[in-house]
């Protein structure tokens, strides 16, 4: 997207070209005008291109109406007249302070983040340890049973 300068001067130069082209359109479509030393006899009516004249004069209206409306508010939202360079340095040291401040909260919350993703895995590793004794105890148990169930079945015979 154009910066506001560039695109006042856009609308600027197409304002240009609605004065320009309905001034060419005025041209067009005017009724000619007779002057007394120069009579001539042949005068022409043209209805027609009084309709489509009134078209283009709603047309080129509208057009310029408009583009001066956006001219306006490209001017408006231009910076003031007031705003100096001692209010510009102090405006880009508020910002650059609280993007400093902003930079030291983020820092801390990705340290924060960090420790508990840390608190997560060694949790994970807890557990993971956890089921493994888990499994030897249950092997080693199945281990003790099976073995006593053999000696039972044995002796039994």
């Amino acid at each position: 997207m154009a910066d506001r300068l560039t695109q006042l001067q856009d609308a600027v130069n197409q304002q240009s070209e609605n004065f320009c082209n309905s001034i060419g359109v005025l041209q067009q479509f005017s009724k000619p005008t007779f002057f007394p030393e120069f009579d001539k006899s042949s005068s022409k009516s043209p209805t027609a291109q009084t309709q489509s004249s009134e078209d283009f004069a709603q047309l080129f209206a509208t057009l310029i109406a408009r583009t001066a409306k956006d001219i306006d508010v490209l001017i408006d939202s231009l910076p003031n007249e007031e705003s100096t360079p001692e209010l510009q340095s102090a405006a880009l040291r508020r910002l650059e302070q609280e993007n400093s401040d902003s930079a030291q909260r983020l820092t801390e919350t990705v340290k924060r983040g960090e420790e508990l993703l840390e608190q997560i895995q060694n949790a994970l590793q807890d557990i993971a340890q956890s089921q493994l004794k888990m499994q030897c105890l249950h092997s080693s148990t199945d281990d003790t049973n099976s073995a006593s169930n053999s000696l039972n079945n044995n002796s039994n015979n």
